[in-house]
């Protein structure tokens, strides 16, 4: 049993420790440059057409999951049949790779930093770096904003999803979400330039956060509990404005981060130097500040532990099930 819990947990410790360590290789980083080479070909081969480049994104899609199951899982098949301590070494390492709680919060309290000293460049400049909105012209209370809907939706991108993957599945599987994840967030785009070519990935990447989406909504409620927030407006928004969003998933813990913060997130937004109007979420009880940055840090915590506890659940469930 500890064997089989092993690689989760020891992942999950090392990445509270240690976070993203930019000297060394990252999987995503390989995935990302993947998916770029393959874009250039793929465009090449296809009619540059509506049907074409569907075609030509579907199978961009489909290939760069599978390989990124498949080679995790044909090293890791190599390695426990090597040596079993081989085999849980090599795959804590993986599901380290594959979570990001600390560097979430790393990036985001860069923000709060430029904030709280007062530098608006600065704070715009960091937070360019983990939002896709443009950030040129916002204001303060507009970029500590961006960056709590960045916490309060990666909560469940960065941290639940793939460690439910990864109880169910081992690294393989989770390496299999993040690379769906990064896929979305690079081609999912509804412009001029991946409408057609990023739509497939874009479904995908929907259909994979749908369930874990609504969990990581639900492990933040009973988070607030614990962290003394307003879990009653976490509730309550969460159950009026989870849908106020394009994506079917994404405002589902950005509801429950606005009420438990009594803030109002969302909004009309500019992209690519085109403003898109959102509907926003949440009561805007309050102005936002670069506290509002913490709290939601704190929160994205609480959901992480618990969601860690409930992934241990499962693996532990799923091994007794196959012993059985």
């Amino acid at each position: 049993m500890m064997f089989y819990l092993f690689p989760l947990a020891a992942g999950f410790l090392l990445d509270l420790i240690l976070g993203d360590p930019y000297f060394l290789p990252h999987p995503v980083r390989l995935m990302g440059r993947g998916i770029e080479v393959g874009e250039r070909l793929l465009r090449r081969a296809f009619p540059d057409t509506e049907r074409g480049q569907i075609a030509a994104g579907t199978i961009l899609g489909i290939w760069v999951p599978l390989l990124s199951w498949f080679l995790p899982f044909a090293l890791l098949f190599v390695l426990y049949r090597i040596n079993l301590w081989l085999g849980l070494g090599a795959e804590t390492v993986m599901c380290y790779q594959i979570l990001a709680v600390k560097s979430l919060k790393k990036e985001s309290m860069k923000v709060y930093a430029e904030l709280k000293k007062g530098s608006l460049s600065g704070a715009r400049q960091k937070v360019s770096m983990i939002v896709g909105r443009d950030t040129e012209r916002l204001n303060e209370e507009q970029i500590a904003k961006a960056a709590v809907e960045t916490v309060a939706e990666n909560t469940s991108d960065g941290t639940v999803a793939p460690l439910l993957y990864m109880a169910i599945g081992g690294a393989p599987l989770g390496f299999l979400y993040k690379s769906i994840n990064t896929l979305d967030s690079m081609i999912g785009y509804k412009n001029d330039v991946y409408l057609f070519f990023g739509r497939f990935s874009a479904k995908l990447d929907d259909a994979a956060n749908f369930i874990p989406s609504r969990i990581s909504a639900l492990l933040m409620i009973l988070a607030s509990v614990f962290l003394r927030m307003d879990y009653r407006g976490a509730w309550r928004i969460f159950r009026r404005d989870r849908f106020n969003h394009a994506s079917p998933n994404s405002a589902q813990t950005e509801a429950v981060c606005a009420g438990a913060l009594g803030i109002q997130l969302a909004g009309d937004a500019y992209y690519f130097g085109k403003l898109y109007p959102k509907k926003t979420i949440g009561d805007a009880k309050r102005p936002i500040s670069f506290e509002d940055i913490a709290a939601a840090n704190r929160l994205l915590y609480g959901t992480a532990a618990l969601c860690f506890l409930t992934g241990l659940a499962i693996r532990a469930l799923l091994y007794w099930m196959m012993g059985a």
